[in-house]
């Protein structure tokens, strides 16, 4: 009786070298928490998924995934994941990639509120600008054409008597 070769039972799995990619070894998890919108896809082996619960609905929405290579999962920020190898003795590899951001063009609309506010500062601004001037034509008329108030009368108001 031939016995059968220890190799022939033990899975197989290559171990290629995925630039770009983040290498999961067996029995090991990692946790996902993204800041950015972004796409989880496997790029080599297989992997257990699960999303923080609760979950509720029906089994195929109850939070665990498993994907192969080039399956992919959408995440939003502030998703939580925790990824761990599936296939026991072999790593798993997978990507994040964040998803462009669309940039918005401006519009009308989005200069309204910034035209408001700077009107009310040249509104504001004027009038204090006004008062300035009139605070100090004041001073400069009183001290050039204002009533002369003699030693005497200064010493009589210092000293609580009025003239």
């Amino acid at each position: 009786m031939a016995m059968p070769q220890v190799n022939a039972l033990t899975p197989r799995c290559a171990e290629p070298a995925l630039p770009g990619t983040w290498k999961l070894a067996p029995g090991r998890a990692i946790t996902l928490e993204p800041r950015e919108a972004g796409v989880f896809k496997v790029a080599h082996g297989q992997l257990w998924a699960t999303f923080d619960g609760p979950h509720e609905g029906r089994p195929d929405q109850s939070g665990d995934w498993f994907l192969g290579a080039g399956e992919t999962l959408r995440l939003q920020p502030g998703q939580r994941l925790v990824v761990e190898a599936w296939n026991e003795g072999c790593p798993g590899y997978f990507s994040w990639d964040p998803l462009p951001v669309t940039v918005r063009r401006m519009q009308w609309a989005d200069i309204v509120q910034p035209v408001s506010d700077l009107r009310l500062a040249l509104v504001f601004g004027g009038h204090a600008v006004a008062r300035l001037v009139v605070g100090i034509g004041q001073i400069g008329w009183q001290s050039l054409f204002g009533p002369r108030i003699s030693a005497e009368e200064k010493a009589c108001t210092r000293h609580g008597a009025h003239a």
